[in-house]
């Protein structure tokens, strides 16, 4: 058994049966530190969720398995918390209610009430929304939207926080805004991440080492790249630093050169009446 807080082992998934089976993911191996941040990166397909889904135990792998913190993953639990890019906070509850949810569930028999209302409104003033603690979802902006999941993912504990593209759905300000908060936590609690991304900057400005999947079928890690620039980091200094750009080179090689995906080949249509392709060519 690793010594890894967190290790995925030979991890097979194949969804379907018989004919109809597709082996989406591969002898996928991963060790991750406790505090690591850890982000995935590589094509739509590739298997990049269900290997988060594996970890929160949202799916079981076909083959092998993971071990966090010396227990095999069988089931979701409270020690693995996932934040999606979709919110997925309850509409008729407050902000402060969100929360209160995953904190009631998670340490009723071992907090106070006061000491579990004192600990939702810290974790909430930890992403900058004590001042929302009364309104519902409907009534703030996407981005405190996933500040609330964030928080109530935080409220939790967990030994391991995943983020499933969390800052997709929301504008360029906004999400460099959260990347930062995502930083200045993660630095503040030295918490484990595992985060699934699109965005090699984000990747880059975030992790400790970027996992880049190949493409599916049959989808596995295809390298591992060290991501080493000091902390607490900078965007604006980042952008003129040399190791910095070198590693979001190698990531775009990797993604566009050894794993691009190949298109069909379309024909011209052809004009109408002629007979002939739009280039030209004689259909």
């Amino acid at each position: 058994m690793s010594n890894r807080y967190l290790t995925i082992e030979n991890v097979d998934k194949t969804f379907g049966q018989g004919a109809a089976a597709t082996r989406v993911l591969k002898d996928v191996n991963l060790k991750v530190d406790q505090g690591e941040f850890i982000a995935i990166i590589g094509h739509s397909g590739c298997g990049k969720s269900t290997v988060l889904n594996i970890v929160a135990g949202l799916l079981d792998a076909t083959t092998g398995g993971v071990i966090l913190d010396g227990k095999e993953v069988t089931a979701p639990g409270p020690d693995r918390s996932v934040v999606f890019q979709n919110h997925s906070l309850l509409p008729w509850l407050t902000v402060y209610e969100n929360v209160a949810l995953a904190v009631d569930k998670a340490f009723r028999k071992t907090m106070t009430r006061a000491e579990r209302r004192a600990w939702i409104l810290k974790n909430l003033d930890m992403v900058n929304m004590s001042h929302a603690l009364d309104k519902r979802p409907a009534e703030i902006s996407g981005g405190m939207k996933q500040r609330v999941g964030i928080a109530r993912a935080l409220s939790m504990q967990p030994k391991v926080l995943l983020l499933d593209e969390p800052f997709g759905a929301l504008d360029a300000l906004t999400r460099a805004h959260l990347q930062d908060e995502v930083m200045r936590i993660q630095a503040e609690l030295n918490n484990t991440v595992l985060m699934i991304t699109h965005d090699v900057d984000e990747a880059v400005l975030l992790s400790d080492r970027i996992v880049m999947m190949t493409n599916g079928p049959e989808a596995t890690i295809g390298e591992i790249l060290d991501v080493d620039l000091p902390r607490p980091r900078d965007r604006i200094v980042l952008a003129d630093d040399p190791h910095y750009n070198h590693c979001r080179h190698e990531v775009l090689r990797f993604l566009h050169e050894k794993q691009r995906k190949v298109q069909p080949l379309k024909r011209p249509a052809p004009v109408e009446g002629t007979g002939a392709t739009r280039s030209g060519a004689v259909a």
